[in-house]
């Protein structure tokens, strides 16, 4: 029998400064009543989905910039896009930024079930950019100066008739994110990103290569651990900053199975069988018959590149 999740992968357009949450919100909403009339039954949207992607604005007192984090969820702005989905019985996934109680910051997705509850929790692990301004670069890039690495790893939940594991952004680009879910068996991962169109210490390094990794990146995970993979951009110009899209639905084969072409809000509804991950996982990456852990030291033992081993 199969095990069909009909996910919605919807795309924000661009977020400008001065937009605020509840028009942000408004916007989900109405990505949201789409992906229900097409048979959606678990939406995901993008990184930061409620403000402009922040991190290239820099503050000298990093205390200023708390007014682009979220203290609770829900909260007043975001309580009209749960209860829409409560309505709808709409499962969704969305990222934010958290400012907890204590007074830590972090870059967040959350798994929200059918009854509006959140069900799951995930803190960006892999932070690119930079902590201070750095007037090399075409434009600044301050995710290490604004959060802290992710505290949670990457757990995989039992969510909406399925394993559903989370990422965020440059997270994509790493192998080690998809193995540990891949380890516990997963078998779909979601993730929203917010990324430049071009790389600000490369010029050279465009829109086009920057496409061409993502989609090499996210394909790899997929395959490698045989697993439908969901990414959901961020994209067009905000306040002068140009963001790729590239939303995409990949397959455990490591095939797309559709993608958007456009920059603005949208959504991309695919039907995924979670069966379709099992022949992968049973076969040649069946982690327990063949992976070979007694050989894998170095990962864990290094952070940064070392002495060959030859030598």
């Amino acid at each position: 029998m199969s095990r069909v999740l009909t996910v919605a992968a919807a795309q924000l357009g661009p977020i400008q400064k001065a937009e605020d949450r509840q028009s942000v919100v408004t916007r989900m909403i109405a990505l949201m009543d789409e992906a229900h009339a097409r048979g959606g039954n678990f939406i995901v949207y993008p990184e930061l989905a409620l403000t402009t992607f922040f991190p290239r604005w820099y503050h000298e007192d990093r205390a200023e910039a708390d007014s682009w984090f979220e203290a609770s969820m829900p909260n007043a702005a975001t309580a009209p896009l749960f209860d829409k989905a409560r309505a709808l019985g709409m499962a969704m996934s969305f990222g934010y930024a958290e400012l907890t109680p204590e007074g830590r910051h972090f870059n967040t997705s959350i798994l929200v079930d059918h009854a509006g509850k959140i069900a799951g929790k995930y803190r960006k692990v892999h932070l690119p950019g930079h902590v201070d301004y750095d007037d090399t670069r075409s434009h600044q890039h301050l995710e290490k100066r604004y959060f802290e690495p992710g505290d949670l790893g990457w757990p995989v939940w039992n969510f909406a008739g399925g394993l559903v594991g989370m990422a965020i952004c440059n997270d994509r680009r790493w192998p080690e994110t998809y193995r540990v879910m891949g380890l516990q068996g997963v078998e779909m991962v979601v993730l929203g990103f917010n990324t430049p169109s071009v790389n600000s210490q490369r010029s050279d390094e465009g829109l086009a290569d920057r496409l061409f990794h993502h989609r090499l990146s996210v394909q790899a995970g997929a395959y490698q651990n045989s697993t439908f993979v969901v990414a959901v951009a961020k994209a067009g110009t905000e306040d002068g900053h140009h963001l790729t899209g590239g939303t995409l639905v990949v397959d455990p084969n490591g095939k797309i199975l559709g993608e958007l072409d456009h920059e603005h809000d949208g959504v991309l509804v695919v039907a995924c069988d979670l069966d379709d991950t099992r022949f992968g996982k049973e076969t040649i990456f069946d982690f327990a018959r063949h992976r070979r852990v007694e050989h894998y030291g170095l990962i864990i033992e290094r952070t940064g590149v070392g002495a060959p081993l030859g030598e």
